[in-house]
């Protein structure tokens, strides 16, 4: 027996080593992709209210990790023409603020991390609370370990991205969803508003609550032989007090110093190529109410996000190159990225969940269900959510599956737990916590053998090195390693090196004199030369037939091995 002390004593271990994983493995990592756009457009909210960047994502997260800018003396370039004349010119401000306004670059960017760090360390708190509250000590320690070895979840929840944000809003919500099914108080239902309102700024992928929520509130009524009316009128209570209390006030706060009309002409820019004319021209119109307007931003946002993923990315995914998804891009990049353990866990507890089928049932359906519905609305969110990924027209990553490995934690390790804990045969549960053990430790072991690698981590089906062979992005390569590079061509008195680079630092900031970007499709350079897993893959990738692209232009480099590499992520090359 785990006492509640040792218990607790435990999780705090766990939770400082995932804080320290995190706060040390990312020191090192110079700014990736989305980073240049989401630091700059925080700080900017918070020094002069005015939503102008990266409005396609809401502004909790970008909020949260400007605060420790707060107390820095940064220049703001509010004079250049990305902020003065740009329609969401967020890259190009970015690289103004970040790198060239006189600004400590590598001050910004490790500072703005450090709250996305604590976010992490929160939600593995609220999910070992959530677990134990349910399931008890064995089965809460279970899920923690999980999630603080968990190379997808340190390797994203560091990083000033919206995806850890989308994780814990999920999470958060749900918990207390499921608090408000079992008791709709008043009390439930504000409280339950509030974390709506506060989870729906966090990234605008929350919108499949709406679904979720709906599709489990009429489970719930049904099995319970509730009133559908009143969980009707009460949900959509929810909805409203989050909207009117939570939604606008906080967009109102955004835009009290975006000017009416630069918002209007931004509007009509930024939503000038969708498909959804109504929908649009609303926006448009409710952009130039005074007292509506933070809200048309808010919904401006939600539309331009959903046309996004509309449109597709370019992608590489097992050596092709395509624009729209492919069917079973999330599937394999899940099987490649979690952790062998991960996998082994899962699969034995289906094993058991099927076997257990074959014995003489005593209860119905519907008491099952009835008696394990927070564990029906986990599966019932995991469903949605593959679903979505899976029909989805943006392969971008592991990143965007991070809302399945809480509730995957979750359901797994209350289910084992819970048949060693029930069998009757002393060998069974002395075999069954050793397995467990053992996957436990092999899990963790994985992850801490790649440190500091964990944004390019496979698991040991192909391993970290190969794993940009097979997908890239923010998958294996986000631009994470370019101050590595910098230390590598230090270290070999390098004089002169040409960089094809993708991710969101500025070389010239970091090389203002020995290096040079150059294009791969206009030259063969000689000499030094450092390019990107990402742009390596792009050029080497063969297009789909259904896909025109401009591809092969560095199959040439294929006669040439590497002669090292900086990080994972950037292959050096000399060319004679």
């Amino acid at each position: 027996m785990i006492t509640d002390k040792k218990t607790n004593i435990i999780a705090i271990l766990l939770l400082s080593i995932t804080f320290l994983i995190g706060f040390f493995s990312v020191k090192n990592n110079s700014l990736t992709f989305d980073e240049l756009s989401h630091i700059p457009a925080g700080y900017s909210y918070l020094t002069q209210q005015d939503f102008r960047i990266n409005p396609e994502h809401p502004p909790f997260i970008k909020d949260l990790s400007a605060i420790p800018l707060l107390f820095l003396d940064l220049n703001f370039p509010s004079e250049s023409s990305a902020w003065q004349e740009g329609i969401n010119n967020q890259w190009d401000f970015g690289n103004k603020f970040i790198f060239h306004s006189g600004n400590n670059a590598d001050q910004i960017v490790f500072l703005a991390r450090i709250p996305m760090l604590f976010v992490l360390v929160f939600l593995g708190w609220f999910l070992f609370k959530w677990a134990k509250e349910k399931y008890g000590n064995k089965t809460a320690l279970f899920v923690l370990v999980l999630f603080s070895f968990s190379p997808s979840l340190i390797a994203h929840g560091r990083l000033v991205t919206t995806d850890l944000g989308a994780t814990f809003g999920f999470v958060v919500s749900t918990y207390f969803w499921l608090k408000f099914l079992k008791n709709p108080s008043r009390k439930n239902i504000i409280i339950t508003s509030l974390v709506f309102g506060f989870t729906i700024l966090l990234k605008f992928s929350m919108a499949l609550l709406v679904p979720f929520f709906g599709i489990i509130t009429l489970i719930y009524v049904f099995l319970k032989n509730k009133n559908l009316f009143e969980y009707l009128i009460k949900s959509v209570l929810v909805g409203l007090i989050a909207v009117i209390f939570v939604v606008w006030p906080v967009y109102q706060w955004h835009v009290m110093n975006y000017p009416p009309e630069r918002q209007l002409r931004d509007t009509t820019r930024m939503l000038a190529k969708n498909f959804f004319d109504p929908l649009r021209n609303l926006l448009i119109s409710i952009s130039n109410i005074p007292i509506l307007r933070s809200l048309g931003l808010y919904f401006t946002g939600l539309l331009m996000a959903t046309q996004r993923t509309m449109f597709g990315n370019t992608t590489f995914f097992l050596g092709k190159l395509n624009n729209a998804s492919f069917k079973n891009y999330f599937q394999i990049v899940y099987l490649l990225k979690a952790p062998i353990a991960l996998h082994v866990l899962t699969i034995t507890a289906l094993l058991v969940f099927i076997v257990k089928r074959f014995k003489k049932q005593t209860q119905s359906i519907k008491e099952k269900l009835k008696n394990n519905f927070t564990e029906l609305s986990m599966l019932i969110f995991l469903a949605i959510y593959w679903l979505t990924s899976a029909f989805g027209n943006l392969n971008l990553g592991i990143r965007h599956l991070l809302p399945v490995f809480p509730f995957t934690y979750m359901l797994v390790s209350s289910y084992l737990v819970k048949s060693i804990q029930k069998s009757k045969k002393q060998t069974i549960k002395v075999m069954g916590s050793a397995f467990i053990l053992f996957s436990l430790g092999w899990y963790s072991a994985s992850s801490v053998l790649n440190y500091p690698y964990y944004i390019p981590y496979f698991n040991e089906m192909i391993g970290t090195n190969d794993g940009y062979k097979y997908v890239v992005d923010s998958n294996y390569d986000w631009g994470q390693d370019l101050k590595r590079l910098k230390k590598w061509v230090e270290e070999n008195n390098i004089e002169k090196i040409k960089i094809d680079y993708f991710g969101g630092a500025d070389v010239n900031y970091y090389f203002p004199e020995k290096a040079e970007w150059f294009d791969a499709r206009k030259e063969k350079p000689k000499g030094y030369i450092a390019v990107s897993a990402t742009l390596l893959q792009s050029g080497t990738g063969k297009p789909l037939p259904s896909f025109e692209y401009d591809g092969g232009y560095y199959r040439w480099l294929q006669d040439y091995k590497p002669i090292a590499k900086a990080g994972k992520s950037i292959f050096i090359y000399y060319i004679p």
